[in-house]
C-alpha cells in the first residue's frame, strides 16, 4: 500500500481507504470471505493484511488486543460512544460543552436539510464511519453534495460487517452535520490521544501541509518517537510544533476516558479552544501497521483489558 493520503473533499484519505488494484482485490475478498463467523474472518484477514495469525486466547499486542474487543467486549456502552452525535452529550455530561462541536443537523438524507439555516462552513459525516466526509465551505459546495446526494452510499457503510466491529451493530446509521473548526483559516490537524485506563499514553498527530498528509506520534511531555504507521500516512519528516493547550487537552482526554480501559480521544485544539472530535474505540480496525513492529507489542503491554476472554 501507498505510503501517501489523497485529499478528498477536504478529507484525507489514508492508503488503507485508496482504490487502488491491490485495495480492490482485498475488498473482493472481503466479500467472499463474508460469509465467516466473527473469529475466522478476524483472524483470516489479520493474516491476509498482517502477514500472521493474531493470537487471540491470549492476546499481546495492541492490534491483537483489538481484535479481541472485537470478538469479546460488548460493553453496553460503546454503541452510544463510537456514534459521532450521540458521544456529544456524554461528552458534554463529563468535560462540558464547550468541548463539544456544534451539531447542526442529524438526519438520514441530504435532501432533506434546510440549507438556510445551516451556517457555513461546515462539515457532513457519517455518524458511523470514518474517512468519509464533506468540507462545506461555501453554497458551491452544497450543490455539489446534493447533485451526487450520498446519502444511501453513507448508511450503507457497514464497520460491524466490514471490519466485524460489534459496537457498529448497535447504531443507528445516520448523518451529521457539524460547525467546522478553522484554525488560521485552515482544518485543523487531529490529534489522536491513545489513553489506556485513563492515562494518556501517547499522541498520534495527523498533518496536512503543502497538499500531503503526514502522521507521527508524540509522548505526553512533547518528545517525538520513531513508530508511525506505514500504510496509514507517511512518517512527518520535521518536528510538530508542541500545542499551546497541550495540558488541557491530555486532562480532557483523560477525563472522558476516566472509566474505559482503552480509547482513543480524538481532539482539534488551537491556541484558544480545545474540541473532541470523536472517539475510537477499534484504530484501523486492529490492521495497523506499526513501522518499527516492535512497538506493536510495546502499546499492547500497555493495555489491561477490562474484558474478559472465553477460556478455549
Amino acid at each position: 500500500m501507498t505510503d501517501r493520503a489523497a485529499e478528498r473533499d477536504g478529507f484525507l484519505i489514508p492508503g488503507y481507504l485508496k482504490k487502488g488494484l491491490r485495495e480492490r482485490m482485498r475488498n473482493l475478498l472481503w466479500r467472499f470471505m463474508s460469509p465467516l463467523p466473527d473469529g475466522p474472518y478476524c483472524a483470516l484477514k489479520y493474516r491476509t493484511i498482517r502477514g500472521r495469525f493474531p493470537n487471540l486466547t491470549s492476546p499481546q499486542t495492541f492490534t491483537e488486543k483489538v481484535q479481541a474487543r472485537k470478538l469479546y467486549d460488548h460493553n453496553p456502552l460503546f454503541p452510544r460512544l463510537v456514534d459521532k452525535a450521540a458521544a456529544k452529550a456524554l461528552i458534554a455530561e463529563k468535560v462540558g460543552s464547550q468541548y463539544v462541536i456544534p451539531t447542526l443537523w442529524v438526519g438520514t438524507d441530504l435532501a432533506s436539510v434546510d440549507w438556510s439555516a445551516i451556517a457555513l462552513p461546515a462539515v457532513v459525516k457519517p455518524t458511523h464511519a470514518s474517512g468519509v466526509g464533506r468540507f462545506l465551505y461555501g453554497e458551491a459546495d452544497v450543490d455539489r453534495l446534493l447533485s451526487s446526494n450520498p446519502s444511501a452510499e453513507w448508511l450503507a457503510i457497514d464497520h460491524s460487517s466490514y471490519n466485524r466491529e460489534w459496537a457498529y451493530s448497535q447504531v443507528e446509521p445516520r448523518i451529521l452535520i457539524e460547525s467546522m473548526l478553522l484554525v488560521d483559516g485552515r482544518v485543523p490537524w487531529d490529534y489522536r490521544l491513545f489513553t489506556f485506563n485513563g492515562k494518556v499514553s501517547h499522541i498520534e498527530i495527523d498533518i496536512r501541509e503543502n497538499g500531503r498528509g503526514y502522521s507521527c506520534n508524540y509522548t505526553p511531555d512533547w518528545q517525538k518517537l520513531p513508530f508511525y504507521d506505514r500504510d496509514y500516512l507517511g512518517l512527518y519528516p520535521g518536528e510538530a510544533v508542541r500545542p499551546p493547550r497541550l495540558d488541557e487537552m491530555i486532562h480532557v482526554a483523560e477525563t472522558v476516558a476516566c472509566d474505559i480501559d482503552f480509547v482513543r480521544v480524538d481532539l482539534y485544539a488551537s491556541a484558544e479552544w480545545v474540541r473532541v472530535g470523536e472517539l475510537t474505540f477499534y484504530p484501523g480496525g486492529g490492521f495497523e501497521a506499526f513501522e518499527p513492529d516492535e512497538y506493536d507489542l510495546s502499546i499492547g503491554r500497555k493495555w489491561q483489558l477490562g474484558f474478559e476472554i472465553p477460556k478455549r
